[in-house]
């Protein structure tokens, strides 16, 4: 166990209160978006892994407010980018600005130097604007006039695209697509949560103001790195690592597929499990964990054949399907 540490706001960095300030996140987020348990824990996951997340969901289904309930409870700093076809990369990674004073450039930050990133419909800009933020995902910096500057951290890109809308959009390309960690469906809530939100609405929440909706950070950047490191010290048997390479090897031989999960993808898939099963409260990972986190982390990084997508098939019945052949360890 890491040393405890303090932040700015106050918050221990002890291992043993990590787990426990990320499970008051998840509650803390809940009093703002209704029905989205798994998005949530998604998000989660992903902070723990130093990864970034896709939302996949229909317009009008929380997929921006969950985002920014994540970085009230969290208190870290975050900016939204609404992606047009118009958007040029410099708009998002920043630019070189003359001062006529000095007479000389100096760099003016774009929004990705911040904390959490929300793109928002990613899809509607072009690849340039896109590829943008490929070196931020992937490195951690930005590269300006042969400079690189480093990002803070902690640091997260949250895209959301619409699944339904296809005009007028560009389709992430696939060595974009692998550069999320997880992919996570936003659905339409269940006729009570809906009821749930309507209710809250009629009582005066208002999405906008969330610390009026309750809304108060529970959680630091310090007790995020100390998650971080437990997490790392979670023990992954050599049974539990050859289950992760068996699965995503097993979607390289699917007949329904024409690319498979590359090894970029088994190692996301071992993260992930690790992170749930710390949150859990285990130090070790279990074939379930596994399993929990197969869909949201795999299904981005297969391509289905054409013929397979015309008889109805979906990355997720693949994946499903992938899991209940492939041998559990015991």
């Amino acid at each position: 166990m890491m040393d405890p540490t303090t932040d700015n706001a106050g918050y221990t960095g002890d291992a043993g209160t990590a787990r426990a300030s990320l499970e008051d996140l998840r509650a803390e987020i809940a009093k703002a978006v209704v029905g989205q348990d798994p998005a949530v824990t998604g998000l989660v996951v992903a902070l723990l892994c130093r990864g970034h997340v896709l939302l996949e969901g229909v317009p009008g289904v929380a997929k921006t407010l969950l985002v920014r309930a994540l970085a009230s409870a969290l208190e870290i700093e975050t900016k939204r980018v609404q992606f047009t076809p118009d958007l040029m990369p410099s708009d998002i990674t920043g630019s070189l600005v003359y001062d006529a004073r000095t007479a000389e450039f100096s760099f003016q930050p774009g929004p990705v130097f911040t904390n959490l990133l929300l793109a928002d419909e990613i899809n509607r800009t072009p690849p340039k604007t896109q590829s943008s933020l490929l070196e931020a995902m992937e490195e951690r910096q930005v590269t300006v006039d042969g400079t690189p500057r480093p990002l803070p951290e902690p640091f997260l890109v949250a895209a959301t695209q619409n699944p339904v809308e296809y005009e007028g959009t560009y389709p992430l390309p696939e060595a974009q697509l692998d550069r999320f960690l997880l992919k996570l469906t936003v659905p339409l809530p269940s006729r009570q949560d809906e009821i749930d939100v309507i209710t809250r609405h009629a009582a005066g929440f208002n999405p906008r103001d969330l610390r009026a909706a309750g809304v108060r950070p529970v959680a630091g950047p310090a007790d995020l790195e100390a998650a971080r490191a437990a997490v790392a010290k979670t023990t992954v048997s050599p049974e539990i690592a050859a289950y992760v390479v068996d699965i995503c090897r097993a979607t390289r031989e699917s007949p329904s597929l024409t690319l498979g999960v590359s090894p970029r993808g088994a190692t996301a898939l071992l993260s992930t499990a690790r992170a749930w099963a710390w949150l859990t409260g285990r130090d070790y990972v279990t074939p379930d964990d596994v399993k929990a986190l197969a869909l949201p982390t795999l299904r981005h990084r297969i391509q289905l054949r054409p013929e397979a997508e015309m008889e109805g098939v979906t990355a997720d019945s693949v994946i499903n399907a992938i899991l209940t052949h492939v041998p559990v360890p015991r």
